[in-house]
């Protein structure tokens, strides 16, 4: 990593916003949820996009809290309500440097049943032990939302030294020790809840041992595994990016030409005699063609005894 700061911290606001937009991508995040980065240098902070929609947020956007989940300089951006689960969750586990909140609709039916989400493939590993975050039990009824330091310490007690956290009729929280690792984890304990549901239909779960889990999520954590999935994930980004814009260039130049055939159009009005105009249109109509279709028809029934008399 590079050793000046702000090198080192632009790069990873960059990781931040890149994470936002996979796990996006990937239906982990849609209009709601969050990612968060702690801070490379000071462990007491942490970096996470203002209120916003996950997939719209830019660099720019990133502001800088305490683990209080409070500015560390004065902002007229709005913050995200639930952002005391970042901080306090960084709070209790120092060895933690990433964090995701989510309301993914493949873990949904485990948060609403209570059924236990159990590594199913080797991906999967990564999961570990998954816990439960009761709200009610501790706070009575609420609005759902995480939102004072109180409900955001308990659910890091809940989750403990694990890698993840089921919120009973809510969502999910992911922790990773970098970004990388985080979007892995995250968006693989998905795609194990989007597998073990169906699998549940048929009947028998065959969950991973330990021995298997062990191994493969010390596999699967591995720097080689980890920047592999990223970078299929980043070129999945990246290449809706350039579909998008290939979209909107058609789109430009589709309003180009049309600007351009009634700029010739306004031209030839100005020039062309009633009867000249009706001879184009007639041509147009033929060759099928609309470069002059906006020449004004009005004049037509004039123009035909005008031709006629030619």
């Amino acid at each position: 990593m590079p050793d000046d700061l702000a090198e080192l911290l632009h790069e990873l606001k960059h990781e931040l916003i890149l994470a936002t937009r996979i796990l996006a991508n990937q239906n982990v995040l849609d209009a709601f949820g969050h990612v968060s980065v702690r801070h490379p240098r000071d462990p007491k902070r942490y970096f996470i996009p203002r209120h916003r929609a996950p997939e719209l947020a830019e660099i720019a956007d990133i502001v800088e809290l305490d683990l209080d989940s409070e500015p560390v300089r004065p902002t007229q951006f709005r913050l995200y309500s639930e952002r005391v689960i970042h901080g306090e969750i960084y709070k209790a586990r120092p060895d933690i440097n990433a964090v995701c909140h989510h309301h993914s609709h493949a873990v949904l039916p485990f948060c609403i049943s209570g059924r236990e989400l159990v590594p199913v493939f080797h991906l999967g590993a990564v999961i570990g032990h998954v816990p439960f975050w009761d709200q009610r039990e501790e706070f009575d009824d609420t609005n759902m939302l995480v939102v004072s330091p109180e409900e955001g310490a308990s659910l890091a007690r809940a989750l403990g030294a694990n890698a993840m956290v089921l919120m009973r009729r809510h969502g999910a929280t992911v922790v990773g020790t970098n970004v990388r690792e985080l979007t892995f984890c995250t968006v693989f304990s998905c795609d194990n809840a989007a597998l073990q549901s169906p699998a549940m239909v048929h009947g028998h779960v065959d969950r991973l041992s330990p021995g298997e889990i062990e191994r493969a999520a010390a596999h699967s954590a591995r720097p080689p595994s980890t920047n592999r999935a990223w970078d299929y994930w980043v070129r999945h980004v990246e290449k809706g990016r350039l579909d998008a814009g290939a979209h909107r260039v058609k789109a430009e130049d589709r309003e180009k030409e049309q600007d351009a055939e009634t700029a010739l159009a306004a031209s030839l009005r100005e020039l062309l005699t009633d009867s000249e105009i009706c001879v184009i249109h007639g041509a147009a109509r033929q060759s099928n063609k609309r470069t002059l279709s906006v020449l004004p028809r009005r004049r037509l029934k004039t123009t035909r005894t005008a031709v006629a008399d030619h």
